[in-house]
């Protein structure tokens, strides 16, 4: 997948829905999650292009990976009002910390600069969740 459609893709995707709560109201944490779950999976593809070039995106590759993972089960985790929200929604903010000050290494390439900036959001929104419930 080119650089250019992982993003294009991952755009697309965040206009559509995203599952929320009973009352149809979308839980901070949760939208800023899916959002970047999405992001971090085009970003990873987009390195995968790069890695073929030159060799300098692994840390990036595996930092996405691993944030979009986390933040896939905090999203879950969060839309159903699970036992661990606060808990997940802390190591969230950690994993989207890490996976921003990786991808905003990248100043030439828009899949991680638009990761980076999303993890940001994330992250502050995780941090919110962790203190608030």
């Amino acid at each position: 997948m080119s650089r250019a459609i992982a993003v294009a893709f991952a755009m697309s995707v965040l206009g559509a829905g995203i599952a929320g709560a009973e009352d149809g109201k979308i839980d901070a944490c949760v939208k800023e999650c899916r959002q970047c779950q999405t992001l971090c999976q085009a970003c990873a593809a987009s390195c995968l292009e790069e890695l073929s070039h030159d060799g300098s995106r692994k840390a990036c590759i595996k930092l996405c990976q691993d944030c979009a993972d986390i933040c896939g089960a905090c999203a879950n985790i969060g839309s159903r009002g699970g036992p661990l929200e606060r808990l997940i929604a802390a190591a969230c903010a950690e994993a989207c910390d890490k996976c921003a000050a990786e991808c905003g290494k990248h100043k030439d390439d828009k899949s991680c600069q638009a990761c980076a900036e999303q993890c940001r959001r994330c992250a502050q929104e995780c941090r919110n969740q962790a203190k608030t419930k």
